[in-house]
């Protein structure tokens, strides 16, 4: 069984009750969950929450909700308290900032696991600019396309500037397989993710490799008001041109 989960908190430090504000008359949490069901990947999809606005808000537009601890570290430790009796396989986490998540790049995600070696994937796109900006996550890959790092910092660093510059942003929509998701959960964080404020990192620093996938979708996660009036602009856009 698919599962999707969408991990939601209503204290968020830039934008507090981010998952509240509203997207062209919806929540943005509703947005989210409503192109996740729309993509008919998953038998079942959730939102994960620790506060009950969020659980009352998602009630209200007819979505599945269930109140996780507040004690939480990460977006995956709350995943794995909602999946934990669940007989699931794949577990899905979109998280619930990304109004604009497409079928398309969930598909792409999916279809990493007919590959038996594949535990954990994720998505990546290629940047074109603003490589120095911390709050884009870099990564760079191996020949295989599994993530040998995630950094805040311009990763690679090009020792000739004259050289091509290729980067890689992360976008944090996660799949794992579910034995992988509860053995995460089961570390302590780790010194590179205590460093970089990734959570990624606990995987790779305990052994687990990521997947990696380069696909068109560029993510377009909401964490300030700046944010939040960009995504009116481009959902009006996008409104526009399907008419």
């Amino acid at each position: 069984m698919k599962v999707a989960v969408i991990p939601a908190r209503y204290n968020s430090t830039r934008l507090p009750g981010k998952p509240l504000k509203l997207l062209a008359g919806k929540s943005i949490i509703q947005c989210v969950y409503e192109k996740v069901q729309a993509a008919g990947l998953f038998q079942k999809v959730i939102v994960a929450t620790d506060d009950i606005r969020i659980r009352d808000a998602v009630l209200a537009f007819g979505g599945a909700v269930q109140i996780t601890s507040p004690n939480h570290r990460s977006g995956s430790d709350r995943i794995a308290e909602v999946v934990a009796d669940m007989p699931a396989d794949i577990v899905v986490n979109v998280q619930g900032d990304e109004p604009f998540i497409t079928t398309a790049a969930l598909q792409t995600l999916v279809d990493q696991f007919q590959n038996k070696s594949v535990q954990v994937a994720s998505l990546m796109h290629a940047m074109q600019k603003d490589f120095a900006n911390p709050n884009r996550v870099k990564v760079v890959c191996d020949r295989e396309g599994f993530a040998l790092y995630f950094s805040r910092s311009p990763i690679p660093f090009h020792r000739q500037q004259d050289a091509i510059q290729r980067y890689f942003q992360h976008i944090g929509v996660y799949a794992y397989r579910k034995p992988a998701l509860m053995k995460f959960v089961q570390h302590e964080p780790t010194f590179l993710e205590k460093t970089e404020k990734l959570e990624q990192l606990r995987f790779l620093e305990n052994g687990t490799r990521i997947k990696m996938v380069q696909t068109n979708y560029k993510g377009f996660g909401i964490d300030t008001l700046e944010d939040l009036k960009a995504a009116e602009k481009l959902l009006n856009v996008l409104e526009n041109t399907t008419k």
